[in-house]
């Protein structure tokens, strides 16, 4: 609100009837400012009876035996949300669902069309499932390591640990020097093309050893390159975004799966399939093992036919477990006690802090 100032002229009266006047006038001024600051109030929106229910996430795809967390949300004639708890029921099979909504995949593959079903009253919303089962088929073809296959821990700048760590098998570090190898306490004899640790079973090569271990560790570094290009690069993924990369809790079948985040760990994971079984995870982010979790393999799947391929940095958590041959762009990292069953290759540096690694 604006106030303009005025000049008055006062005539005629006393000094106390003039003060009795400008008192006077103050308050009244003072009570209109009130009136019109007042801010209004308006009473809090009630929804009024349900008149749709919003499933989500829909369509999905999913190995059989995998789950997938539902979520309905019910809203009135103006959108404003009511809080339902619906019955849950499966109407075109494909799986079964739980009463807070979580549906396990059946093993008959195909696409159930509006099978998930959230029903509040008269109100009900659907959801379409996608149950893949690969018959007769051993997944991808699996990936080529080249000489990389040659080493455990193979990484271009760095590879730290903080002790002690029991790592079986060899250890390269190209283009960087064995200066950027810590916490080994390496021991190389003079002009030695290969160094020994009393924590590896195994020796430790780097760039600036004795011939003629600077050239093969360029070679194995290229190959290293090489096969992370050939699993980033495979087409006609099996599984697309499942789970939006949180993947623990689910048994996942030989095959190509395909994220464009992050993929998360964050309970057990297991890979069912035969020795002859192959799995490539392909993640255009990286990887978050949570801690105490593990990556298990049943039926005979080998840790050698399992190719984790991330674009980001790859994290295993305090205590876990993981299985397979793990390809970062960046860097790998294991936290205290976690152990590895495979080969662990970055493009960065690898850092180990007390694990067990074990190439496979």
């Amino acid at each position: 609100m604006r106030v303009f100032a005025r000049n008055y002229v006062w005539q005629g009266l006393s000094a106390s009837r003039m003060t009795t006047r400008f008192v006077a006038g103050a308050a009244i001024a003072g009570l209109f400012v009130a009136a019109c600051s007042k801010k209004s109030t308006t009473a809090p929106t009630t929804a009024g009876p349900l008149a749709t229910i919003t499933l989500t996430p829909t369509p999905v795809n999913l190995p059989a035996g995998a789950t997938q967390q539902f979520t309905a949300v019910g809203k009135d004639a103006n959108s404003n949300v009511v809080v339902i708890s619906p019955t849950w029921t499966v109407v075109a099979s494909g799986g079964t669902v739980n009463a807070t909504g979580l549906f396990t995949a059946g093993a008959t593959g195909g696409t159930f069309t509006n099978t998930v079903m959230a029903t509040s009253g008269a109100i009900t919303a659907t959801a379409t499932v996608t149950v893949n089962v690969v018959a007769n088929s051993h997944g991808p073809t699996a990936v080529s390591l080249g000489s990389a296959a040659n080493y455990v821990i193979l990484a271009k700048s760095a590879i730290s640990n903080v002790p002690t760590s029991v790592i079986t098998g060899d250890l390269g570090l190209s283009p960087a020097a064995a200066s950027f190898i810590t916490g080994f306490a390496l021991n190389l004899p003079a002009g030695g093309a290969a160094s020994t640790a009393a924590q590896v079973t195994g020796s430790v090569f780097a760039s600036d050893y004795a011939v003629p271990t600077p050239a093969t560790l360029t070679t194995a570094i290229t190959a290293m390159q090489t096969a992370y290009t050939d699993a980033a690069g495979r087409t006609t993924p099996n599984y697309t975004e499942l789970g939006a990369g949180a993947i623990g809790g689910l048994t996942l079948p030989a095959g190509l799966y395909k994220w464009s985040n992050t993929v998360t760990i964050a309970s057990d994971v297991t890979l069912s399939g035969s020795a002859t079984d192959v799995w490539i995870f392909q993640i255009a982010g990286g990887i978050t093992q949570a801690a105490a979790t593990h990556v298990i393999l049943t039926g005979g799947a080998l840790a050698s036919n399992v190719f984790w391929q991330a674009a980001s940095g790859v994290n295993i958590g305090l205590g876990s477990h993981i299985e397979g041959q793990i390809m970062s762009q960046t860097a790998i990292v294991l936290s205290t006690g976690a152990s590895a069953n495979g080969r662990l290759m970055a493009q960065t540096a690898v850092t180990l802090a007390g694990n067990t690694v074990v190439k496979h």
